[in-house]
């Protein structure tokens, strides 16, 4: 079959690979990609209230003309602004390293995706937006790198622990490709937990092809222990879902439970605080996986595919 000997390659290269020098299947190194970088965030740190307009001539979308140029001005000389882009400039030097991974990020891309027109990527502050941390337009990738200073920074002081050990440049091309996602994976008219479970495990398999050079742990974004805890729990979450009928259940309560980010998942038992959040993304990716082993259709075929066909045909059994 192809794939199985395709994905065997990938592995054989990617055992001997070092980070510095990432080996994939030539196919995919071969993309004719190379992404554009523009620094907005060091050229607006080196704007003055004289040379305003050149900035704003050049990057017209960050400007809205319901804005005043004495808005810009303070921003370039509020203290804590400035405080901002010199945490950025420190963690992100020349982000040389970044470039390289999200340039091979965008190769996969080009192989998988061979109509996707490739956008420009543009680095800036967001005021630690990190709820829009990445915006992929169709022409621009947008990415606010204040938003991966490392999970201990001072500036997410206050925001929650599960949500700011997310705020790393190890997730960085993690967070790219669940901006992408968005623009190839329908989100499901059915309003299951399954159908969300399985929307969720489409995301994290097209990371699996995307981000052949990334452990499962960044794809999803868990530390080790949580991966662990996913991993040796795995049948007994199951089990929890199919004992208590949650599977076609369209209790919206369902997703700030077992989908949506937070510091646990909520089976209500004492067990809650050990657990992970997001276990039934977690679940709907053992799915996916489970249904592209067992058959042989084409990648691109899967993103369209109903939740019920991938569920029934994947025979899904966890791992015990």
């Amino acid at each position: 079959m192809y794939r199985t000997t395709f994905w065997i390659f990938c592995m054989l290269c990617l055992t001997t690979a070092c980070k510095k020098n990432k080996e994939v299947p030539q196919a995919i190194a071969n993309q004719a990609v190379t992404i554009d970088v523009l620094r907005f965030d060091k050229e607006f740190a080196q704007t003055t209230p004289d040379n305003l307009s050149e900035i704003k001539e050049k990057y017209p979308y960050f400007f809205p003309a319901q804005y005043t140029d004495s808005i810009w001005v303070s921003k370039m000389q509020d203290t804590l602004q400035i405080e901002l882009r010199q945490a950025v400039d420190s963690a992100f030097v020349d982000f040389k390293e970044e470039q390289e991974e999200i340039n091979l990020l965008f190769k996969h891309i080009a192989y998988y995706f061979p109509y996707y027109k490739i956008p420009t990527v543009v680095t800036l502050t967001t005021d630690v937006d990190y709820e829009n941390r990445i915006i992929l337009t169709d022409s621009l990738l947008l990415v606010g790198l204040d938003n991966y200073l490392g999970k201990d920074h001072r500036f997410y002081q206050g925001i929650d622990r599960y949500i700011s050990k997310g705020l790393d440049k190890q997730y960085l091309e993690s967070d790219i490709a669940s901006a992408f996602s968005k623009k190839v994976i329908p989100y499901p008219g059915d309003r299951s937990f399954l159908a969300q479970m399985i929307y969720y495990g489409k995301e994290l398999y097209l990371k699996d092809l995307l981000l052949t050079w990334q452990t499962d742990l960044q794809k999803i974004g868990y530390d080790e222990q949580e991966y662990n805890w996913a991993q040796a729990n795995e049948e007994q979450i199951w089990r929890y879902f199919v004992e208590r009928e949650l599977l076609y259940s369209t209790d919206v309560m369902l997703g700030p439970r077992f989908l949506d980010p937070a510091p646990f998942s909520k089976f209500r038992l004492e067990l809650d605080n050990e657990s992970p959040g997001r276990l039934g993304r977690y679940i709907g990716w053992q799915i996916v996986r489970a249904f592209m082993d067992k058959t042989d259709i084409p990648e691109k075929e899967l993103w369209n595919l109903p939740a019920e066909t991938i569920f029934k045909e994947a025979n899904y059994k966890p791992k015990k």
